[in-house]
C-alpha cells in the first residue's frame, strides 16, 4: 500500500507561499507559508500535519487492540503535539507527546494503560518518529 502528499511553492521563504494536498482530496490545495508554520497566520504547517497523521495512526491501532481484548470505546480522542525548534542554522523536531482520553465500558486501568502503550509502540507513525515520544493516557469513567 502507498500514500502520498505532495507540496508546492511560489516565492521566497519569507514572501512566499505555498499548498499541500494529499491523494484522497482531504486536503487540495491547502495553504502554507513560512509565517504559518513559524509564526500564527492561518495555514497549515508540517508539523501539525505531522501531528494529526501521528494521532489518527495511533488511535486506528488503539481501537483495533481494544477490539482484539474484545472492548469496544464510545468515545477515543487522541492528540499528538510535536515541537519544533532551532537547530544551528535549522530547525528539527525535538519532541513529540502522545496523549489519549477514552471511555470504554468494561475496562479496568492496569488493561486500558497496557493497550494504550502497545498501540503507540506499534503505531508505523510512531516507529517513523525518531525523537523520544511522551506519553500519556486518561480513561474517563
Amino acid at each position: 500500500m502507498k500514500r502520498f502528499g505532495s507540496a508546492a511553492w511560489n516565492g521566497s521563504l519569507r514572501e512566499g507561499k505555498g499548498s499541500v494536498s494529499t491523494e484522497s482530496h482531504a486536503l487540495e490545495n491547502h495553504p502554507y507559508t513560512f509565517f504559518s508554520r513559524y509564526g500564527e497566520k492561518p495555514g497549515t504547517n508540517p508539523e501539525e500535519l505531522l501531528g494529526a497523521a501521528h494521532a489518527a495512526c495511533f488511535t486506528m491501532s488503539f481501537v483495533r487492540l481494544l477490539g482484539m481484548a474484545n472492548f469496544v470505546p464510545e468515545q477515543v480522542d487522541s492528540e499528538s503535539e510535536v515541537v519544533i525548534d532551532k537547530d544551528g542554522d535549522g530547525f528539527s523536531i525535538t519532541s513529540v507527546h502522545l496523549a489519549v482520553t477514552a471511555k470504554i465500558p468494561g475496562i479496568d486501568q492496569a488493561t486500558f494503560q497496557s493497550i494504550a502503550a502497545k498501540a503507540k509502540a506499534g503505531c508505523p507513525v510512531s516507529k517513523l518518529v525518531k525523537v523520544e515520544i511522551g506519553f500519556g493516557a486518561t480513561l474517563l469513567s
